[in-house]
């Protein structure tokens, strides 16, 4: 029987081009699906834009243009991370796709059915940045903390709210029930005392006078869909729901990827959602957190900003992959830095593995070898498969670049250039065996450089190669 494994990222606003920290989630997303079609899945891989909502539309105004217009001219750009950073997605969704907006209504209508929407007038601080309303406690010095350089601003109006309030026993069970539901288990202590601390109601549409640019509220063409309660709903929208029950059936529930400053939406939010609408709840968040670029948090305002687009013409697709995947902490802040890039990528890739390929493939050139099948299922890498499934990325690489250094020391404690006849042949069948081993387990870090390896030392003969990863100045 086929086993069938759904993932998903956030879908980033489509207000200015992709960055370096969205780069990173995509790419942790792309390590999961590679490393669960390794290991026999099925892989079903979303992800997409965000393209409703107050900050879309002030930005296509600012412009002069459509907003649909506008957010046809970005999503391309989002879309091109598929071919630059070399993703596998299967999925790629535009919440101004016709399918998304259907579902989105249907979902809509199937929260009120069940008594969860209703109308009332409210006033609430607002920030554009998060398109999220604010509370005091939330503030640092009358600024939201994740965009302090913005004025919030006062909205007043009758919207449609959602009953958030209803689902705190029902998440709080849930939780309960699945003591892995949100990794690392710091941020699911945070999101507990979120929940415990009491659920408000909030606001899922806005007046269409004064903000159009959304999904029409069903039975009510006076408001839209708040983009938030919109957004979420591309997890379900792309595998089908609500018109192929038997495709969302195949692939739901989902594990998700997220940042830090989307705990409470994804977490939270979001599974009451599903809740209210009659559907399962995701079966795994992780959260990871933000990348700061030397040292300083990333901002427009700042021009700190660090397009991925660059980096990988600038450094090569691979390294970046690895950069961003070893040096980031999967469960904390992270840091760029191009001296610290140098560093690892001349330490490790270039002298690491890229010297260790190089010296195995000289000193086999022209050996005609009889290699042995790796297959993963069946390899002794337990410690990298359990950091793969508790997604700490650098731990499963840590693991990786310890077999290079074993390798390592198999040519220099046999030193194969002495050798000659079978003794040079039983030494360095082990060495490649050992470097096939590396390309397996890199193929959901570094695919390319992966199959590079994997198809030089396929056999039977063997050919040295150009360096996979020259030293950097």
């Amino acid at each position: 029987m086929s086993k069938n494994f759904y993932i998903t990222t956030t879908t980033p606003y489509v207000n200015a081009d992709p960055h370096i920290g969205f780069a990173l989630e995509i790419l942790q997303a792309d390590a999961i699906a590679r490393y669960k079609k390794l290991s026999g899945y099925n892989v079903c891989f979303n992800w997409g834009t965000d393209e409703h909502g107050l900050k879309i539309y002030r930005k296509a105004l600012e412009q002069h243009k459509d907003p649909k217009s506008y957010c046809d001219e970005f999503a391309p750009r989002f879309k091109k991370l598929i071919t630059t950073l070399n993703l596998s997605s299967t999925n790629f969704i535009r919440t101004t796709d016709e399918y998304h907006v259907a579902a989105a209504q249907e979902f809509w209508k199937q929260c009120l059915k069940n008594g969860d929407i209703y109308q009332k007038n409210y006033r609430s601080k607002y920030c554009v940045g998060c398109e999220l309303e604010k509370t005091d406690s939330e503030l640092v010095d009358g600024h939201c903390p994740t965009h302090p350089t913005l004025n919030l601003e006062i909205i007043e109006e009758v919207n449609y709210f959602f009953r958030f309030s209803n689902y705190q026993q029902k998440l709080l069970t849930m939780y309960d029930n699945n003591p892995n539901f949100v990794v690392p288990q710091t941020r699911f202590n945070e999101l507990k005392s979120f929940v415990k601390a009491g659920l408000e109601d909030f606001s899922i549409s806005r007046v269409k006078k004064k903000m159009p640019w959304g999904i029409p509220v069903p039975n009510d063409l006076d408001q839209v869909v708040y983009v938030w309660f919109d957004a979420l709903i591309n997890y379900i929208s792309t595998i089908g729901w609500p018109t192929d029950e038997q495709k969302f059936r195949n692939w739901w529930p989902v594990v998700q990827i997220a940042g830090k400053d989307n705990l409470r939406q994804q977490c939270a939010i979001w599974q009451a959602m599903l809740m209210s609408a009659g559907l399962p709840t995701s079966k795994q968040i992780f959260i990871h957190g933000f990348i700061t670029s030397e040292g300083q948090r990333m901002s427009k305002t700042t021009g700190n900003v660090i397009s991925p687009f660059d980096l990988v013409e600038k450094y090569g697709l691979d390294p970046v992959r690895y950069y961003l995947l070893r040096e980031i902490p999967s469960y904390e802040d992270g840091d760029y830095s191009d001296r610290r890039f140098k560093e690892l990528y001349n330490a490790d890739l270039a002298n690491g593995l890229g010297n260790l390929v190089a010296r195995v493939g000289k000193l086999a050139e022209n050996l005609n070898v009889q290699l042995k099948t790796v297959n993963f299922s069946e390899m002794n890498t337990g410690e990298y498969k359990k950091a793969m499934e508790e997604y700490r990325f650098n731990d499963a690489l840590a693991v990786v670049w310890e077999k290079v250094k074993a390798a390592d020391k198999h040519i220099d404690e046999n030193e194969p250039w002495k050798l000659t006849g079978d003794s040079l042949y039983k030494v360095l069948e082990k060495s490649i065996n050992q470097i096939i081993e590396i390309a397996t387990l890199l193929q959901p870090f570094l695919p390319q450089t992966a199959q590079k390896i994997l198809k030089q030392f396929a056999g039977p003969i063997i050919k040295s190669q150009p360096p996979l990863f020259p030293r950097l100045p």
